[in-house]
């Protein structure tokens, strides 16, 4: 969701412009019947102007994007048992296949269009399911290429959809905007984008504040899922109040009312989407097609041999409500909790802190076994080692929170620095130096796995080994692995080493690039063509310095 859509103007400016330009129509109190819409053939092909054809291939990037951060998240992988030395940079051909029955159907770019056209027009919405040869490649993608990572999100749908419908109800609003949670964060509650849009709605930050989300140096309700989805509830709301049309306010969630009004403008005031598809956004011309592919997917996902994987951890939960700061280590340490595992559950809180005061409570949601525990030993827990954590009862400035806390004096330890190199993952490194990967994210303040090239890494060691790790600086990664006593090869170590081939040309990468940005550059060249001819599997692993091919000379 973009999105900054109030940079310009003021939100009441911003209304009185919408209802002057004759866009405002308001919603009626009651819910409107309930009208099938025929399903739309549209001709998206034959584009002369090829800057305004939206290319189907950058759904797929943008996609493939949410759903690779989303597996890198630490509660995807304990829950779903990925091993990050199997899966170290969501590369989506080593996520575990889960379903275990044959395929019983073809792809669904090899399905005839009237059965995908039939099965849409038998979903009961309000909302329009046009179908068009983008809409298709999208549902292809959700259940052909990355059906292991819908599998997920089926599991994930299983806890938050009875919460979004039940939030959506209540403000009459059609029950399948659920899936637009989908395609903003691929229902990771905790998923920030490049421009800063954060949770499972996608919240700016501008965005967020109007409609009453806390969002401070302690709290952010955006990664709330209760909150942020009433929040987008209200604001598709008061989209539809303007446009009273299901995809122009789907569209305007994504790229904002200024650049959907824009678009009506410059196509001569039509109010159609398809319509005015070519004016809006080059990512909003994808938002709607990949709405209605989700819509599809999740649907009729037995018809594609795909079947929700449920968490191994199965985790059923309670809420309290606290009325004093409290550090997720002091509940980590007195109830035996991952503290991984309370971030997960309470995601609102960013700094592994609850700013709860007598005046403004705050709730805490606990795994549904600890919660007698935490009645039990509440006066335990909140004076476990509060000096440490809050010096004169005050919260510490952000800075210098219990969360970046570093480990001084570990008995029998030494410190030592690694310096990450090309090649280098979390797991890797733990292996290397016989410790957790955990111990290493908590040593450097680290959340996830995202390490970069030249960052420098605190790990303890045995005080009689120190020499030997510091060694580690100096070996080339099979050197350190044979140190370790492994053989496993690095999964881009062969980037940089390749040899240069003479028959080809190359793009050096650069701070910023991705495949799809390389590939704009070249007339011709797609991002898949450079991921089939350089072998990447991930679309976020390009390195500083690495050499692309980008085809023969």
């Amino acid at each position: 969701m973009n999105k900054n859509i109030f940079s310009n103007f003021s939100i009441l400016s911003l209304f009185i412009i919408i209802s002057i330009t004759t866009l405002a129509n308001q919603l009626p109190e009651k819910a409107k019947p309930m009208q099938r819409i025929e399903i739309t053939r549209i001709d998206t092909a034959g584009i002369v102007d090829s800057n305004m054809a939206y290319p189907d291939e950058f759904i797929d990037f943008i996609m493939a994007e949410k759903m690779d951060s989303m597996m890198s998240n630490w509660y995807i992988r304990q829950a779903y048992n990925i091993d990050e030395n199997v899966y170290p940079d969501s590369a989506s051909e080593n996520i575990p296949k889960f379903s275990n029955i044959d395929n019983i159907e073809t792809s669904a770019l090899n399905l005839p269009d009237s059965v995908l056209i039939e099965r849409l027009s038998a979903i009961q919405t309000p909302i329009d399911l046009s179908f068009n040869s983008t809409v298709k490649n999208v549902i292809a993608l959700y259940t052909g290429r990355r059906k292991e990572q819908v599998e997920i999100m089926l599991g994930l749908a299983n806890y938050y959809f009875p919460m979004l419908e039940e939030i959506l109800d209540k403000y009459n609003m059609p029950i399948e905007l659920k899936y637009m949670a989908i395609i903003e964060s691929a229902l990771n509650a905790t998923a920030l984008s490049r421009a800063g849009a954060c949770g499972l709605w996608q919240f700016m930050y501008g965005t967020g504040k109007m409609y009453g989300l806390e969002i401070n140096s302690f709290v952010d309700e955006r990664r709330d899922p209760v909150k942020s989805t009433d929040a987008a509830a209200r604001y598709l709301n008061d989209l539809y109040k303007i446009y009273n049309d299901w995809h122009l306010v789907i569209a305007a969630y994504n790229c904002g009312p200024g650049n959907v009004n824009k678009a009506i403008r410059r196509s001569g005031g039509a109010r159609d989407y398809w319509t005015i598809y070519y004016r809006l956004p080059r990512e909003t011309r994808g938002y709607v097609p990949a709405f209605i592919a989700a819509t599809y997917t999740f649907n009729y996902y037995k018809q594609h041999n795909i079947a929700p994987r449920t968490s191994r951890l199965n985790i059923i939960t309670d809420t309290l409500m606290v009325s004093d700061y409290l550090h997720f280590e002091q509940l980590a340490e007195n109830l035996d909790i991952e503290i991984e595992l309370l971030r997960e559950l309470n995601p609102a809180y960013r700094r592994d802190i609850i700013p709860a005061t007598n005046e403004k409570p705050y709730a805490l949601r606990l795994p549904y076994d600890k919660v007698n525990s935490f009645i039990d030993f509440e006066t335990q827990i909140f004076a476990y080692e509060r000096e440490k954590y809050f010096p004169n009862n005050q919260i510490k400035n952000p800075s210098q929170t219990a969360y970046q806390y570093v480990p001084v004096n570990e008995k029998g330890k030494a410190q030592i620095y690694y310096t990450v190199k090309s090649g280098d993952n979390i797991g890797f490194i733990s292996e290397w130096f016989k410790v957790r990967a955990a111990d290493i994210r908590y040593w450097n303040n680290i959340r996830g796995n995202m390490i970069r090239v030249g960052q420098k890494l605190l790990i303890y060691v045995p005080e009689n080994k120190a020499a030997h790790y510091q060694q580690f600086n100096k070996m080339s990664f099979a050197e350190r692995q044979a140190a370790s006593g492994n053989t496993t090869v690095a999964q881009n170590t062969t980037k940089t080493a390749t040899p240069i081939d003479p028959n080809y040309e190359y793009y050096t990468v650069k701070s910023g690039d991705n495949l799809w940005s390389i590939a704009q550059l070249y007339p011709g060249i797609s991002a898949n063509d450079l991921m089939q001819l350089n072998n990447i599997s991930n679309t976020r692993s390009l390195d500083i310095g690495q050499k692309i091919k980008i085809r023969k000379k």
